[in-house]
């Protein structure tokens, strides 16, 4: 297993998102909704699941962070495409290397973080959740 910070949430993740019990192989963004720390130390994400696909249709739940609409908050992400977060589909998750891996070009240093949801998505994030707990 390995150490890394505290995750933090806002924070944009390496993630192998499970299907079921499984992570699955392919790694891809996660955003950060919380983060706890169990009475032995070891820390646990509640991360919702990004996608690259379909980003060009939205269902209750989810909000876009797209390169044209928004690069200042595309760049901070870390993000290599187009990626909408689904908040309907969060999973509590432990903080460790099953789960999460460093990103390919590791922006920074040897832990999983790509990058922050920026200020200006927050409002976006907002309306995603409220819509999930209608």
């Amino acid at each position: 297993m390995r150490w890394w910070p505290e995750p933090v949430a806002g924070e944009i993740v390496w993630c192998h998102f499970p299907n079921s019990i499984q992570p699955k192989p392919k790694a891809r963004p996660a955003l950060i909704l919380a983060s706890k720390e169990s009475e032995d130390g070891d820390f646990f994400a509640e991360v919702a699941y990004g996608t690259s696909q379909k980003v060009n249709r939205l269902f209750k739940g989810e909000f876009l962070i797209a390169r044209k609409q928004n690069p200042i908050a595309y760049e901070v992400a870390g993000l290599s495409y187009d990626t909408k977060f689904d908040l309907g589909k969060a999973i509590e998750l432990p903080f460790n290397d099953r789960y999460f891996t460093v990103p390919p070009h590791a922006p920074f240093g040897q832990i999983p973080k790509l990058g922050i949801l920026h200020p200006s998505m927050v409002h976006a994030a907002s309306a995603a959740y409220k819509a999930i707990r209608a």
